[in-house]
């Protein structure tokens, strides 16, 4: 087990510099910014949709094409409202909630101290129960009979199916359900950026097996977890683990720790794991009246399993996977004078463009067309971007600021004389010399080791 870790300095960079620079380089915007937006809803830009995929598929690499006791499943966003029922959401799913009787904003009780607003002074109600699941209709007439529900976890997706996946792949025990998918959550004080919002992309796993295994399993879940975010850049530093309270345990939970990033705002979850017994499939039995237990061929008995859940949000990883490779570096570039250039220290795996290339001189038909040849030749193979829009310096720091893994200079000596480019690292900016016709062998090799 991985022990927590004590106090240890944040990252340099504020939210704010992060939410500058996904806006100006195109990884998030505003929802709706042109109509002064909505709350706390962001949109995925040309930038940000790469690396956000390139997490998913990251993930869903190691956690299931890699495992062969994980299978997949994509569920409906809207499914019969009896299974939120059953699950305790309809009933259960709130948040404490008081207003301010002057500025009119509301707050979670738990989030502030006393009766006094945080915003202006002004006096609080008395706080009220409020559930956080959107609601909806279905078909023509909104009447009580068509009410439904947007998901709020994408996990009883995977309880409700879980004699479906076993039936249909023979899984025996422990086996496991994953899914990553879109979860709405009606946040009474969403914010930070896109850490904590309405609408959000989650990445769970319900790991079902044998009862008295299931803290065996939650440990090794835990530590799973933890170890993928430091394989794909994190400081270890800066993430440490945070078993629950008995007091603050979910009702369902036997054991609970979370996996906290230090933020800019501080310590927060990135991911929790939970082991959550044998509640989930016990009440879907309860109220389908469907028999969900497993039977055990080894000793003749029908269980119903224990379920360990790892449970992360893919925004909330976007979000620390870019905290934490962002650096602001001072350049010496000699004779006493210095530069400055931000830069993305992304993983390989997770950098949205793996290369770009740029003509040295786009004035000169036959660089260009020899750079735009080389970047269609790289792009079946990697995400390759051609730009020619500024000097050969504006152009390296912009790919150093969007995280770009390697520049390849096309110039006069390379249709001239040699037919070889510069290639440029983007975190030691060393720069070798290479035929054109060794490029894409060189870069897969690099990606690849």
């Amino acid at each position: 087990m991985v022990d927590v870790k004590g106090d240890v300095a944040p990252s340099a960079v504020t939210m704010d510099k992060i939410v500058e620079l996904c806006k100006r380089r195109g990884f998030v915007f505003q929802s709706g910014e042109i109509y002064g937006g909505i709350g706390s809803t962001w949109d995925y830009g040309p930038l940000g949709v790469e690396l956000k995929r390139n997490i998913r598929d990251a993930w869903w690499q190691d956690n299931v094409r890699m495992r062969d006791d994980v299978v997949g499943l994509e569920a409906a966003i809207i499914t019969n409202p009896r299974v939120w029922e059953a699950s305790g959401h309809v009933a259960g799913f709130t948040d404490p909630m008081v207003d301010c009787k002057e500025c009119k904003q509301r707050f979670r009780a738990d989030h502030v101290e006393g009766d006094v607003c945080p915003a202006c002074g002004g006096q609080l109600t008395e706080a009220r129960q409020f559930n956080m699941m959107f609601k909806t209709h279905m078909g023509p007439v909104e009447d009580s009979a068509a009410v439904a529900y947007l998901r709020p976890e994408t996990a009883q997706g995977m309880f409700v199916n879980f004699k479906n996946v076993q039936q249909a792949t023979r899984k025996k025990l422990p086996f496991g359900i994953a899914q990553i998918g879109k979860s709405f959550r009606n946040e009474i004080t969403p914010g930070n950026f896109i850490f904590r919002t309405r609408e959000f992309e989650q990445a769970e796993i319900e790991f079902f097996v044998m009862p008295g295994t299931d803290e065996e399993w939650h440990k090794r879940w835990i530590q799973d977890r933890y170890n993928w975010y430091i394989k794909y850049g994190i400081t270890p530093e800066r993430l440490r683990l945070r078993p629950h309270d008995p007091d603050e345990l979910a009702f369902y939970s036997k054991a609970t720790t979370d996996i906290e990033y230090l933020f800019p705002i501080g310590w927060s979850e990135l991911e929790g794991i939970a082991n959550r017994t044998d509640y989930d499939l016990k009440k879907h039995m309860e109220f389908s009246g469907e028999n969900l237990t497993y039977f055990d061929e080894a000793t003749g008995d029908s269980i119903v399993p224990y379920v360990i859940e790892p449970s992360g949000g893919i925004d909330r990883s976007l979000l620390a996977f870019l905290i934490d490779a962002y650096e602001e570096e001072v350049i010496d570039k000699g004779d006493g004078k210095k530069d400055k250039r931000t830069v993305l220290h992304l993983h390989k795996t997770l950098a949205p463009v793996k290369v770009a290339v740029l003509p040295l001189l786009r004035n000169r038909p036959e660089i260009v067309e020899t750079a735009k040849n080389l970047a269609a030749e790289l792009r079946p193979h990697m995400a390759t971007m051609y730009d020619d829009t500024a000097s050969i310096g504006r152009l390296y720091r912009r790919q150093d600021e969007i995280g770009t893994l390697w520049c390849i200079t096309v110039d006069v000596q390379t249709v001239e004389e040699d037919n070889q480019v510069t290639i440029r690292d983007r975190d030691t900016m060393e720069q070798i010399r290479v035929p054109i016709s060794d490029v894409k062998s060189i870069l897969i090799e690099k990606l690849n080791s």
